[in-house]
């Protein structure tokens, strides 16, 4: 991934149940670097990060009492 936001996609370093919810996240990502370079691009990359973390966390969620 060519752009630096790009980094926070990568994933073949977790665990292989997590890269099963954050790889079409770093699949979405190779489309929206296709896109033009632009502030709205970036804003979309930051959102896409916020989500991956979310979609990470919901499937390592633990319940406390």
């Amino acid at each position: 991934m060519s752009h630096y936001l790009g980094q926070f996609f990568e994933f073949r370093h977790l665990p292989t149940d997590q890269q099963m919810i954050v790889q079409p996240f770093a699949m979405l990502v190779q489309n929206i670097l296709e896109l033009p370079d632009n502030p709205e691009r970036t804003t979309c990359l930051r959102k896409l990060i916020e989500a991956r973390d979310c979609a990470l966390r919901a499937k390592t969620f633990k319940v406390t009492e």
